[in-house]
């Protein structure tokens, strides 16, 4: 596998059954509509940002309004959450790895949180940043989720705070399992400058509130992207698709180098 020699992002696989973090797809693992896919560049781009990290195994929840049950597929029995289970085996495993000063210090696979239908779960994955670049953790975007939970965001300064890549997710539904399957994306991961989240760019901000206030230059862009391309029965699709691909060739503020 080639290694970034100054990379963003460096994921740790602790659990050796959870599949590697993969680019996220430009096409939604297919799912996108061929329109979409060919000539909307913003749909793509967001699909495509990130990486996709996954269940460590198949998994299926039960939540009764009160209580969360689980088991791994192939399980003939569910188990309560009370309030947390390790990954089959894996506390002897990280035993085992770990310095003797972290004995029975392994991070817990499952946790039921307090609020009702509320669940964490670990990808099985570990990850840290360069300097002042942090990830955000979300739900894949632009793909369907398999439905009966949702997923809450969060942000996290994964270059000084070094622990277990897991996300949140809420269960929308009782008395109906709910799959998650190892082959199919739990969440995409995110790298975010930590500028870009900062109050000083949020606080950058302007409002023009009504259309006496847009400038020459706005009416001309306004023209020269909406006006002219939808006056012409001769364009061709995915105007703005082709000029975004283009700028994207010239190279990005960070190379990132590659053995």
């Amino acid at each position: 596998m080639n290694r970034a020699s100054n990379p963003v992002v460096h994921f740790y696989r602790l659990i050796d059954e959870a599949r590697l973090p993969q680019r996220a797809d430009r096409s939604a693992a297919g799912t996108l509509p061929t329109r979409a896919y060919r000539y909307c560049e913003a749909v793509t781009a967001a699909a495509g940002f990130g990486w996709w990290v996954f269940p460590p195994t198949d998994l299926q929840f039960l939540w009764d309004g009160h209580d969360i049950f689980w088991q791994c597929t192939g399980w003939k029995d569910w188990l309560p959450l009370m309030p947390a289970a390790q990954f089959p085996d894996f506390a002897a495993r990280f035993d085992k790895n770990a310095p003797a000063s972290l004995a029975g210090c392994s991070p817990p696979f499952l946790s039921a949180l307090p609020e009702p239908g509320t669940l964490q779960i670990w990808t099985g994955l570990m990850a840290r940043t360069a300097t002042d670049w942090s990830l955000l953790i979300r739900a894949p975007a632009n793909l369907p989720s398999p439905g009966g939970f949702t997923m809450y965001e969060g942000i996290v300064e994964s270059d000084h705070w070094f622990g277990p890549l897991f996300t949140n997710l809420r269960f929308t539904r009782t008395d109906v399992p709910v799959r998650l399957r190892a082959d199919f994306p739990l969440a995409q991961v995110q790298p975010l400058p930590r500028v870009a989240y900062a109050d000083g760019t949020l606080a950058a901000t302007d409002i023009t509130v009504d259309m006496t206030g847009l400038a020459e230059r706005d009416w001309a862009d306004y023209l020269a992207t909406i006006a002219i391309p939808n006056d012409d029965p001769e364009r061709s699709f995915g105007g703005y698709a082709v000029a975004a691909r283009k700028r994207s060739h010239g190279g990005c503020p960070r190379k990132v180098a590659t053995d």
